[in-house]
């Protein structure tokens, strides 16, 4: 494939390794193309009963999308970005989806940080697939950490998630671990790091029409060790403060709730770019009444309008680049955006007919 994503087939299982780990496996463009090809091409293998997506190393599986290349093509005296990028964001949607709707046994296995790019390319079809967290494990959609929204399918996911729970996760775009993970509904089961050398001896030696039946009974007695889950015991407060219909009165509500967890939330929202706070909140709103097409389609706008407004590479220069901590956001302040911006980053930039993701879900519906 490519010298950072390797494969290979035992016992009718397709082992997929992300091997960049000088990155956290970021993604390229070249990742997302290679894992699209072999996740195709196993598809229609008679050979091929599962897959199996893992890291080379314990510390990641996927921290992302290259946020690096994001600046460096981003800011090329081109509208909207260069070529190369519109490419990335629509092929790694296209990617999302052929994991989500997989007609095979898809198990991702979560070990150590799993953010953004990485819980889009774990989040397969509740029926067909496994998300396996550790005690290792880290989970975020810190997309509005660098002045993004949660895209990959954050949309959908997130917005689907009980209660208010995924609308905490994206405003915020705080971590979580292994318990939080299971009762946010961002994973399965559980298992420890220690166990990992065995349950990839498992996955080699199982039948892959076995897996996932293997997979679940090797983990269950791991269960109860994720622990309680934080965010279970603030989940009233949760539901209460992220229930409200604009980010002034989400703020205004956590402000009012002198607990840990909830001066964190605020906290954090207070330092997020003012304008994708509020183009989260919409889309989140949006999301919750579409389908999985529908909300990739909506992000894919969302990022053009992003990128042409430069509030993600204002981010990514604080956050990545400089490392100085300080975006400049804008507008500035809350009460500097206005409907009409929130608005115009919904706008398509195509007819109907261009949209890069026009197709995406027919085939599955026919």
């Amino acid at each position: 494939m490519t010298d950072f994503v390797k494969t290979r087939i035992a016992k009718r299982t397709g082992i997929i390794t992300l091997d960049r780990p000088r990155t956290l496996n970021s993604l390229s463009l070249e990742m997302i193309r290679a894992l699209t090809d072999v996740l195709l091409a196993w598809q229609d293998d008679d050979g091929v009963d599962a897959v199996v997506l893992r890291s080379s190393t314990d510390k990641a599986l996927c921290a992302g999308g290259d946020i690096r290349y994001f600046y460096e093509v981003g800011t090329l005296p081109v509208t909207g970005g260069s070529a190369s990028l519109e490419d990335f964001f629509t092929e790694e949607y296209r990617l999302n989806y052929l994991i989500h709707h997989y007609p095979k046994t898809y198990i991702a296995l979560m070990d150590g940080v799993v953010m953004g790019g990485g819980l889009g390319v774990s989040e397969a079809n509740r029926q067909r697939g496994l998300r396996v967290v550790t005690d290792g494990s880290k989970l975020a959609m810190p997309e509005v950490n660098i002045g993004l929204f949660p895209d990959v399918g954050g949309s959908y996911f997130l917005s689907h998630a009980p209660g208010k729970l995924g609308y905490y996760l994206a405003l915020t775009g705080l971590t979580v671990r292994a318990a939080d993970a299971l009762y946010c509904g961002l994973a399965d089961t559980f298992t420890t790091q220690a166990s990992m050398p065995a349950l990839m001896e498992l996955i080699e030696t199982t039948p892959g029409a076995q897996l996932r039946d293997a997979v679940a009974a090797f983990a269950a007695p791991y269960r109860d060790g994720a622990g309680a889950a934080p965010l279970a015991a603030q989940r009233d407060a949760i539901d209460r403060h992220f229930s409200h219909a604009s980010i002034e009165a989400i703020m205004e509500s956590l402000a009012g709730d002198d607990s840990v967890i909830m001066q964190k939330a605020l906290a954090a929202m207070r330092k997020r770019s003012p304008l994708l706070l509020k183009v989260t909140l919409e889309l989140l709103n949006r999301g919750a009444g579409l389908d999985l097409a529908d909300c990739l389609r909506m992000e894919r706008i969302l990022v053009r309008r992003n990128f042409e407004h430069g509030e993600v590479l204002e981010g990514i220069r604080a956050l990545a680049i400089d490392k100085d901590n300080a975006p400049a956001w804008n507008p500035p302040t809350l009460d500097a955006v206005s409907s009409d911006m929130v608005e115009g980053f919904f706008a398509s930039p195509w007819p109907e007919r261009a949209h890069p993701l026009r197709d995406l879900g027919r085939a599955v519906s026919q």
